[in-house]
């Protein structure tokens, strides 16, 4: 089973769906018990970082997850969960983000763009990944965002995209992964995406 981490971050459902699309049992949940037995993890999220460290906070949620992450077992966060990986962000000074992936969060740049950054952009992998499996050189993927992270260590970072700059758009370390972009949003791809991960679940269910 894959937990979905109920927080109040909006964007589960589209999550759930997007795993039942593609015959992988997955549960949306806010039961620690059942986050910490879960086979993978993921973390999901729109909206404000402060926002959702506060409601990871508030839930007692934030040492479940780097428990889980401490257990080897695959955790991906999406989009804003991505973000929460990361030690903190602009958008929340003074606030610390969960510190599983070293790094920062900071607002694009405009460039002449418009911020957020929505719709479909490409991705250029920088080192592999069984979580890229069967893309691709250059897959696309939906993108709704305002900020974006920048991974501290060159080698935590799987993918990067230019929108006006270039930025993190996948990071990994070890069994602890993020994406900027929906990959529940991102067709056949972001599906594809789903399944590599749900199969490194079941290996590390084995």
């Amino acid at each position: 089973m894959i937990a979905i981490i109920d927080y109040g971050a909006g964007n589960l459902r589209s999550v759930e769906l997007a795993f039942r699309r593609i015959g992988v049992p997955a549960k949306a949940t806010g039961s620690a018990a059942e986050i910490s037995a879960a086979a993978g993890v993921i973390l999901p999220g729109v909206g404000a970082f402060a926002d959702a460290v506060g409601a990871l906070e508030k839930r007692g949620l934030i040492p479940v997850i780097r428990e889980y992450a401490a257990s080897g077992r695959p955790l991906l966060g999406i989009c804003l969960g991505m973000q929460a990986l990361l030690d903190g962000s602009e958008e929340g000074r003074g606030i610390p983000g969960l510190g599983l992936i070293p790094g920062r969060v900071v607002r694009l740049p405009a460039r002449g763009l418009k911020i957020p950054h929505i719709g479909w952009n490409s991705l250029r992998a920088v080192k592999e990944s069984p979580l890229f499996d069967g893309l691709p050189e250059e897959p696309y993927a939906y993108f709704v965002h305002s900020y974006a992270c920048e991974a501290a260590q060159p080698a935590d970072v799987l993918a990067v995209t230019e929108y006006g700059v270039p930025f993190h758009s996948a990071v990994q370390r070890g069994n602890v992964m993020g994406v900027q972009f929906h990959p529940e949003k991102s067709g056949r791809q972001g599906e594809r995406m789903l399944r590599n991960f749900a199969a490194l679940a079941e290996g590390r269910q084995g």
